[in-house]
Parts: C-alpha cells; structure tokens; sequence
C-alpha cells in the first residue's frame, strides 16, 4: 500500500507539471514567435517482487519444467522531458517594415553584449543609433553592404545599422533615350522638342533639351542644348520608306548616337561649364509615320542626392534603402541560424534561446540558403499554439490528476482497515 501512495504522489507532481507546460502554451497563445511545447511522461524504475526462471529440461532424475515470468511493481511516473513543436505558425501582416518573418527553417540572430541569442520572433525596431535591436534591446545581427551595396553573407555577421542620416550620392546623367514618332506628314524644317531633367556628377539638376528638325523626306536632325545654352553636335536620323530607323544602324539590337555632348561639372569653380563629355543615346525607339509626332527624351540614368526614406525585404533577408531620389541600394542582410538539433536549445526569455552541448553550433548564413527558410518583411509570425488541443489538455491533466489523487485516497482507507483491526 505504501508503493500505492507514493505512486499517488508521483502521479500529482507529473500532472502538475503537464498543466504548467499546457498552462504557459495557452498563456502565450499571442506571443509572436512562441513554439508550443508538450510534457512528456515516462515509467520509473520498477521494484523486482519476483525474479524470472528458466525453463528447464526433463531428465532421469527431474521432470521438466516452464520457464517462469518475473514480477515487477512499479514506482510510479516521472516528467521525462518537454518537447517543443518547431512547426510554423501563421503569418500576421503588420505593414511595420522592421517586422520580419521566417518562413521554414531558421532563427534570427541577435547579440546581447555577451552572447548571442536565437529567436522565431522579429519584431524589431530601431534605436537611436539606427541599430535594427529586439524589444529587449539585443542587437540584430547581419551582414552590412559597401558603399556600393555589396554584401558578402560569407562574412562575419556583425550589428546590421540602417545608414537614416546618410546620403545616397548623385548619380551623374550619362545615358538617355529617345522613343516616339516623327511624323512623315511633317513639313521641312518643321521641329519636335522634348526636354528631361539631368544630373551632373553633385546632383544638381538642369534640364536638357533635344530638338529634332525635318531635313528632307525621311531624314531629321536632332542635337541636344545644355542649360547654359550651349548646343551639342548635329546628328542626322534617316527612316527608311516603311517608317523604320536606318541610320544610324544597329550594333547588338540597338540604335545609339554616343556623340550628343551633356553639360559637366568644373571641378575648381563647381559650376555647369561648357559641355565636354558625351551622352550615350538609345534611339531604337524612334519611328516615322504618317501619324503625329511624339518623340522625345523618355529615360535617362541620372539621379541627385538621395535620402534613406524606407526599407523594403528581399526573400533572402536582404534590405534594400529606397531613396528620395528614387534610387534603390542595398543596406544589409539579416543572418539566419539553423541547428542540429534545436530542441535542445535553451529557453532564456523573450521568446529567444541559447545554445547548449546539445543543441548543436549555430550555422549562421544568409536566409533561402543552406536548408535556411526565407523572410517576409512587414510580417510577423504568430504563436503556433492550438488552443483546442490545450484545453484537451487541461482535461487530461486534471483527470489525471484527478485520478492519481484518487489512488492516495484508496490507500489511505486500506491503512485505515488495517489500523483499526487491533480495535
């Protein structure tokens, strides 16, 4: 009987322990991030009442015999461990562009001063220092671009930085292009003009001019004026009886005048001087029929100064700035660790774990890469805690609780019998 009530008492501390591990998966059934988790029972030892027996052969002097089963009590239950259920959860748009969600394998890296920690929950802002850091304030991990927007994953990660106070230099013009037509029905020396704004080499604006002017039945000129007024070479266009653009001819698929002189920049007065270099101009867009005329200057690759105005996410964890210039260059990518084994990683709060000699070494690269899951941005993903499983739980353990109680109350009344029997 004694065997019966400590059994009893075995069986309280194990449903205990199922309703604290079913009571923190409901408690953070919100928790962005959070994996469920599930106890898990074992048997403890058994106490031998009887030991086995072999069977034994008949001879002339024994008659044979069966062998016999061992009897064995046991001592009742014991938590043999709590699993983690690493499975995804659902995906909540935040529109907030720091909130970041992994889809598949993978955790984010982040550094506490000390170490760093793994985590499934990105909710990430920024400091004041324009760090990307978890809302205890450990530091995002990542790669961090050049000056040019290279990044190297196979790199050490490091605390990713969004440059907000940096700007973005100037894209000097040095290309542009010519789509349309130019009407067949036009009279000589009839004129189309179009203008576009270009940058020269510090970002200042300036708005540069073609004209095109009728020579002559499918032949035009065009030449392009710099804001000072200072025109560039003549080119001559030729359109043959179809309409189509024969001179100049084309080189790789496409029609380029590479001598229409643009504006530059005198280094010593910093100001528009005469113009010296050359545009590059596609004009394999230009056509001559009988319709009216709308070509003009539709592209060109220049941009001014530009601030960091916004982020967006790449699936492979990368940030690419979005300027105010309209340019877009990569600022960082976010690290992703994956493990061996992660459940054997250790739960340090706020949502994030470490490392144990069981978890294995963190295999930290880029995301999509390595078995690794990819990022939404804008996304955070949720607890993956199914409310309708843990409240069968509940029942569980409380009926099994429940019951193990029961046990001990039996044994109690046995022990009583036995007491009162001297009466």
């Amino acid at each position: 009987m004694l065997r019966s009530l400590f059994s009893g008492i075995t069986g309280l501390r194990a449903h205990q322990q199922m309703m604290d591990v079913t009571g923190n998966n409901i408690a953070n059934v919100n928790s962005s991030g959070y994996k469920s988790q599930t106890a898990v029972f074992e048997s403890v030892i058994s106490q031998a009442v009887k030991a086995p027996g072999a069977p034994v052969a008949g001879g002339a002097n024994a008659a044979a015999r069966g062998g016999v089963n061992g009897v064995q009590i046991g001592l009742g239950v014991q938590l043999a461990g709590v699993s983690t259920n690493f499975g995804q959860g659902s995906s909540q748009l935040t529109g907030v562009s720091t909130d970041f969600a992994i889809q598949g394998s993978g955790f984010f890296t982040t550094n506490n001063g000390t170490e760093n920690l793994f985590t499934r929950a990105g909710s990430f802002t920024l400091d004041a220092n324009g760090k990307l850091v978890s809302p205890d304030g450990s530091i995002v991990q990542g790669y961090m671009a050049d000056a040019v927007g290279t990044i190297n994953p196979n790199a050490a990660p490091e605390d990713v930085t969004l440059p907000i106070a940096t700007l973005l230099p100037a894209v000097e013009s040095t290309t542009m292009k010519f789509t349309g037509n130019l009407s067949a029905d036009a009279a000589v020396g009839a004129t189309v003009v179009s203008s576009i704004i270009t940058y020269d080499v510090l970002g200042a604006e300036s708005a540069t001019t073609a004209t095109f002017t009728k020579t002559g039945a499918g032949a035009w000129n065009v030449q392009l004026t710099a804001p000072n007024g200072v025109a560039g070479a003549v080119v001559g266009l030729t359109f043959d009886g179809t309409g189509v653009l024969t001179n100049p001819a084309a080189v790789n698929g496409t029609k380029t005048i590479p001598v229409l002189n643009r504006p530059v920049v005198v280094a010593a007065a910093g100001v528009t001087g005469v113009p010296v270099a050359d545009f590059a101009v596609d004009v394999t867009g230009l056509s001559q029929y009988s319709a009216p005329s709308s070509a003009g200057i539709t592209e060109q690759n220049g941009a001014g100064v530009g601030a960091l105005t916004t982020f967006t996410t790449t699936s492979d964890g990368q940030l690419i700035g979005i300027y105010s210039n309209g340019q877009k260059q990569a600022l960082a990518q976010l690290a992703i660790a994956t493990f061996n084994n992660p459940d054997g990683l250790e739960k340090v709060g706020d949502t994030s774990y470490r490392t144990t000699v069981n978890s294995g070494v963190a295999l930290i690269g880029a995301a999509t890469v390595g078995g690794r899951g990819s990022i939404q941005g804008g996304t955070l993903e949720m607890s993956n805690v199914d409310l309708a499983s843990e409240f069968t739980n509940l029942i569980v353990a409380q009926r099994g609780f429940a019951a193990n109680s029961r046990t001990m109350t039996a044994a109690d009344e046995m022990l009583q019998e036995l007491m009162s029997i001297t009466r």
